[in-house]
């Protein structure tokens, strides 16, 4: 029985750890990435932006830390989105599939309440390498 080796991942281009976890794993031929807030890199002040910033933010943190991983968006396999509030899901989309371009991942959408800090929307996200 063979295993493989666990191996985290990081970088200072995206949002830091604000506790005990790493930006993400990697996992033989897949990056499960912890999940993302629109927090900017070296960012502790917690200002929380429009829902529109959170995403744009959230998507250049995936981006950053699958870049760390040696992957990439077009990689993804799989974002599961947290959001706060259904009403955002129009705003939501439409940055996600602007970023994502013709690359479709599998989805989810689960609404929830309000996330840590007074976010509203959150990315959990697996890819390939």
């Amino acid at each position: 029985m063979s295993t493989s080796k666990l191996t985290p991942v990081f970088t200072d281009k995206a949002a830091l750890p604000q506790g005990h976890y790493s930006q993400a794993i990697v996992n033989g031929n897949t990056v499960y990435l912890a999940t993302q807030l629109g927090i900017p890199p070296n960012d502790t002040s917690f200002k929380v932006g429009s829902i529109e910033e959170q995403v744009e933010q959230i998507i250049d943190n995936v981006e950053q830390i699958l870049i760390a991983a040696k992957s990439s968006l077009n990689k993804v396999i799989k974002v599961t989105v947290y959001i706060a509030d259904i009403k955002f899901w129009p705003a939501v989309n439409e940055i996600y599939a602007k970023r994502f371009g013709d690359h479709k991942p599998a989805r989810g959408v689960i609404p929830c309440n309000t996330l840590h800090k007074g976010y509203q929307v959150a990315f959990d996200v697996v890819a390939a390498l």
